[in-house]
């Protein structure tokens, strides 16, 4: 009996420290291959999809200037076309984060014709570390929850085609 009682008592100490341990921000995914990521920005969501089935949505954040194409750095906005997932960023500054090819050979040449950068930096990441005032706050990014942005990181993988459409 008091061997039962101790092994009890230890199994209950072990859990309890088990639930106060920091919960890693890296997950497991076992579910089917994302195969393209689209990005409606009018609705603004972010679909995760396997050829065509839905795998998840979420709500997102944009560029603080949202219509239109990403043309110049600081303008605010959110690229729109094909692009791709060209690596993941563990460690940035908005939790998790992974990288949208942008910008792509046109939006160079377009931007230069303007005597321009195009800028770069255009990320699916979470949230910031301090509340927003604006529904669109990124500086031309795709923002999602830290949570969602965990469940994303698992679940895409680099060279993954995302269309960011209008």
């Amino acid at each position: 009996m008091m061997g039962a009682i101790r092994i009890l008592a230890v199994l209950a100490v072990a859990f309890a420290l088990a639930s106060c341990a920091p919960k890693s921000k890296f997950r497991t995914y076992n579910g089917p291959e994302v195969t393209r990521v689209e990005v409606h920005k009018d609705a603004r969501k972010v679909y995760l999809l396997h050829d065509d089935k839905v795998l998840k949505s979420y709500d997102m954040a944009l560029g603080f200037a949202p219509v239109g194409h990403k043309e110049f750095e600081g303008d605010g906005k959110t690229p729109e076309g094909l692009y791709y997932i060209s690596f993941k960023k563990p460690d940035s500054d908005y939790h998790l984060s992974l990288k949208i090819s942008y910008p792509n050979d046109v939006d160079r040449v377009h931007a230069s014709t303007k005597g321009k950068s195009p800028g770069g930096d255009i990320f699916i990441h979470g949230g910031p570390k301090g509340p927003v005032a604006r529904r669109d706050w990124t500086a031309g990014c795709i923002a999602v929850s830290d949570r969602e942005i965990e469940e994303i990181y698992s679940m895409v993988r680099t060279g993954t085609p995302i269309v960011i459409f209008p």
